[in-house]
C-alpha cells in the first residue's frame, strides 16, 4: 500500500505576501519636456508657458505621470511645478523623474497604507517573481514594515525561500 503523501508547504501556518497585488492599475506616461525647449537644451519662460496653456492636458486622465528632461538641460523647480499645475486636474499622480521613480512612489504610498497588524508574529515569505513592474526599493520598504511585526522573513516560493529574518526569542 502506497504511502500517502503530504503537501506539508500547503499545511504550513506560512504566509505568501505578494507586492503584485499592490501594483496600482493604470497607464504610466514619460513626459519629456526637452521638446518643449528651444534646441532641446533652452527654457525659454514665455515660449515654455505658451506651450504649457495650448497643450491638450485631457489626454493624461487619470495617469501617472513622470515629468522628466532626456537631454542635459537645467529645467528650474518651477518648469516641473507649472506642468503639474495643468496635470493636477487630470492625472491620477505626478511626479518628477523616470518610470522606475513613479514606480516607487506609488508602492512607497501603497505600503505605507497597508494593515498588516493580521501578519503579527506569523512566518511571511516576500513572493519573489514578478510580471508587473515592482521596483527593488519597495521590496526594501515592505521589509521595513514587515520585520517589526512579523516572526520571519523569507524571500522567493515556499519551496525554494531565503531566510532573511527571524525574531530572536527573548
Amino acid at each position: 500500500m502506497a504511502e500517502e503523501i503530504v503537501n506539508r508547504i500547503a499545511n504550513s501556518k506560512l504566509i505568501t505576501f505578494n507586492l503584485e497585488d499592490y501594483y496600482p492599475e493604470g497607464e504610466r506616461v514619460l513626459f519629456d519636456v526637452k521638446d518643449w525647449l528651444l534646441e532641446g537644451f533652452v527654457l525659454r519662460e514665455s515660449e515654455f508657458r505658451e506651450q504649457a496653456k495650448n497643450h491638450d492636458w485631457s489626454q493624461y486622465e487619470d495617469k501617472f505621470i513622470a515629468l522628466t528632461c532626456s537631454s542635459d538641460a537645467i529645467i528650474p523647480a518651477w518648469a516641473f511645478m507649472l506642468l503639474a499645475t495643468y496635470l493636477q486636474p487630470h492625472a491620477k499622480k505626478v511626479i518628477t523623474g523616470d518610470l522606475e521613480t513613479l514606480e516607487t512612489v506609488l508602492y512607497t504610498e501603497a505600503i505605507l497604507k497597508m494593515d498588516v497588524s493580521d501578519l503579527q508574529d506569523k512566518p511571511v515569505i516576500v513572493k519573489g517573481c514578478a510580471h508587473k513592474p515592482v521596483p527593488k526599493n519597495a521590496y526594501l520598504l515592505l521589509i521595513e514594515k514587515l520585520q517589526p511585526i512579523v516572526k520571519s522573513l523569507m524571500y522567493g516560493e515556499a519551496c525554494s525561500s531565503v531566510p532573511l529574518y527571524k525574531k530572536s526569542k527573548k
